[in-house]
């Protein structure tokens, strides 16, 4: 190859192709005017040197390089080598923003957008630009709902490679990530930052109020405003005053409502650079942070805070009113509204208020129609978790509720107080109208129908009226010939429980009801109140002609036969 440098302005314009698309077109323009031809010659020779007679850049062969001096031509080569150095230097592409190489130009046009933020490619749904098309694909699954990525044991699905990954560990206890301090291993790069942070660097910077240390001076003044109350920061909307400048950063979101860290997942956006990680953990399945008690695992530092007080015990925030502990502020927030009445959730459509979210989101069900909780055993569907779960244990028979007194068990809390009543005596529920009291509240409202006459259950065949719900479930049975209630010994069916049980008596041969008198036993509780008679000289059944008096219904029956013939 000839030097460039000492080509002549005319055989250079000959082939203005061998300059190739590198060389700027200065040097396009020298080749066409001779007299600029000496000033872009030096500029243009690297780019000769590459393109002249390089067809093929991936050939691996010698190359020869002649200097002309005049008349003399001198030849050398190059080792293979020194030559594929030179070449690779030619084909790496540094940024000049902070330096870092590139093979190939393509991959340096990809990473110079993280430095001019340049998004080229914009969602059709929702005008969202992303910077790669490959993040652009990624971002379309929120619209698209695609999860094409899926776990092989469980059978779980993400709509990244990366978050499947992640999640596969669970299966396996891969832990590739390790502390280059103590050797412990992690499952995420995550977790393994958040260790990390245990092995404490230098920290040459103490407070003189608390001793607490730090690694950069300028740390150090931060903190030493929590003691001196200094709030050098403030905000020019509100006022508020602030003792760190991100801490004031992050409140000017709140009055610009800028939002500049956005989830490519989901498209939720918000203020802070924490929430979105710590969001972004719910789609990763990612939980770094791991209770030494117990072994469970948080996605959030806070949640593992507030879960570690199960075990310690520890209620740091007391109700000034009543001085009930809570292991959360936010439990003591809910809690103050008992005492203060504050009910700040409204519903929209009828008006009424509630003191916690929850309740409202729960009460708006009722006009909605939504029952998002289903049954996996008969399917019917409940609008709150906790009615799910108390209809759950009929189909599984699960009574996790147990008397001390008694042992007996009972699927439902508020079933186990009410038979706590009975060992303490305690009758609660009084009744207006003749004083009788009752365990139960439900108990008391039947009873008082006696009063009223009320039959507020009507049946939908006969149009026959009931005062329970009870009764009238009971009678249907009648029409429907339902006995749902069988013996296991001798196969007879029942239309009540209560019946089965004492027909079983028979076949048991308990005899729980005892005279006190006698000590005679009967199967049965109303057997045993006509053997009392006997004793007591009772007889509550009258004959409306003759006046007789008996001890039974049944010998009152057939006695009036005698007048009727």
């Amino acid at each position: 190859m000839t030097n460039p440098a000492c080509l002549s302005p005319s055989t250079l314009s000959a082939n203005p192709q061998s300059l190739g698309p590198d060389c700027d077109s200065g040097a396009q323009f020298a080749l066409q005017d001779p007299e600029m031809a000496s000033v872009k010659l030096e500029d243009c020779s690297q780019t000769l040197e590459l393109n002249v007679n390089i067809k093929d850049e991936e050939r691996e062969e010698k190359i020869g390089k002649s200097v002309n001096h005049g008349d003399h031509v001198e030849t050398f080569s190059t080792s293979r080598e020194h030559q594929q150095e030179d070449h690779i230097a030619k084909r790496s592409h540094h940024c000049t923003h902070c330096e870092e190489i590139f093979p190939c130009l393509s991959k340096l046009k990809i990473h110079l957008k993280i430095h001019t933020r340049e998004k080229l490619y914009s969602c059709s749904e929702c005008r969202k630009c992303l910077k790669t098309s490959t993040k652009l694909k990624v971002h379309q699954r929120t619209h698209t709902g695609e999860k094409p990525y899926s776990c092989s044991e469980c059978g779980a699905s993400f709509s990244q490679l990366g978050y499947l990954k992640k999640h596969g560990r669970i299966h396996t206890g891969e832990k590739p990530y390790s502390c280059s301090d103590c050797v412990k291993c992690f499952k995420t790069s995550t977790a393994l930052k958040v260790h990390q942070g245990t092995h404490r660097a230098e920290k040459p910077f103490s407070c003189s109020d608390c001793g607490k240390s730090f690694s950069h001076r300028d740390t150090l003044k931060q903190h030493e405003h929590i003691h001196t109350g200094k709030k050098p920061y403030s905000c020019s909307d509100c006022g508020a005053t602030f003792s760190h400048k991100n801490t004031l950063k992050r409140h000017e979101h709140m009055h610009t409502g800028e939002k500049p860290y956005s989830c490519s997942d989901c498209e939720r956006s918000f203020s802070q650079l924490g929430h979105l990680k710590r969001h972004e953990r719910l789609h990763a399945g990612e939980k770094p942070y791991s209770c030494s008690d117990c072994g469970s695992s948080f996605s959030q530092r806070g949640t593992l805070k507030h879960h570690e007080r199960i075990h310690k015990g520890e209620k740091p925030y007391s109700c000034s009113d009543c001085g009930a502990s809570f292991s959360r502020l936010g439990t003591l927030k809910k809690h103050e509204r008992i005492h203060t009445g504050e009910k700040p959730y409204f519903c929209s459509d009828c008006g009424k208020s509630f003191s916690q979210l929850g309740t409202l989101k729960q009460h708006e069900r009722i006009h909605t129609g939504e029952k998002p909780y289903s049954c996996s055993y008969c399917g019917k569907s409940f609008s709150r978790p906790c009615t799910l779960q108390k209809h759950e244990r009929i189909h599984t028979g699960e009574k996790p509720y147990s008397c001390y007194d008694c042992g007996a068990s009972f699927s439902r809390p508020d079933t186990l107080k009410q038979h706590d009543c009975i060992h303490a005596g305690e009758k609660p529920y009084s009744c207006s109208n003749c004083g009788k009291s009752f365990h139960q509240l439900g108990t008391l409202k039947q009873h008082e129908r006696i009063h009223t006459g009320e039959k507020p259950y009507s049946c939908s065949d006969c149009v026959k009226f009931f005062k329970t719900s009870t009764d009238l479930k009971v009678h249907q049975r009648t029409h429907t010939g339902e006995k749902p209630y069988s013996c296991s010994d001798c196969g007879k069916s029942f239309c009540r429980l209560g019946n089965l049980k004492q027909h079983e008596r028979i076949h048991t041969g308990v005899k729980p009801y005892s005279c006190s008198d006698c000590g005679k036993s009967f199967h049965q509780l109303g057997a045993l109140k006509q053997h009392e008679r006997i004793h007591t000289g009772e007889k509550p059944y009258s004959c409306s002609d003759c006046g007789k008096s008996f001890r039974q219904l049944g010998t009152l029956k057939q006695h009036e036969r005698i007048h009727t013939g």
